[in-house]
């Protein structure tokens, strides 16, 4: 018998997003739909090597490939406006 994919949960977000709370939110997506990493991997291209270090927020993985992953799994990242200060840059 298969094994199963254990969901975990969803993890809040306080402040700003770092690489590790973005490997928490691919992880949490890809239990939640019941996906193994090599069914992610897969499904985006991409080796389980990278999608274990992208989730585990090794540093040697590149921003344009975690977007990737994000994307895939339907999780959409935006910037929220910030207010400017009276000077100019």
């Amino acid at each position: 018998m298969a094994k199963r994919v254990k969901p975990i949960p969803t993890p809040t977000q306080e402040g700003y997003l770092t690489k590790e709370l973005l490997g928490q939110f691919i992880r949490a997506r890809r239990t939640q739909e019941g996906l193994k990493m090599h069914d992610v991997a897969m499904l985006c291209g991409i080796s389980i090597a990278t999608l274990t270090n992208i989730e585990k927020a090794a540093a040697n993985v590149r921003i344009d490939t975690a977007l990737h992953v994000a994307k895939m799994l339907g999780i959409k990242i935006r910037v929220e406006p910030w207010q400017t200060s009276d000077h100019t840059v």
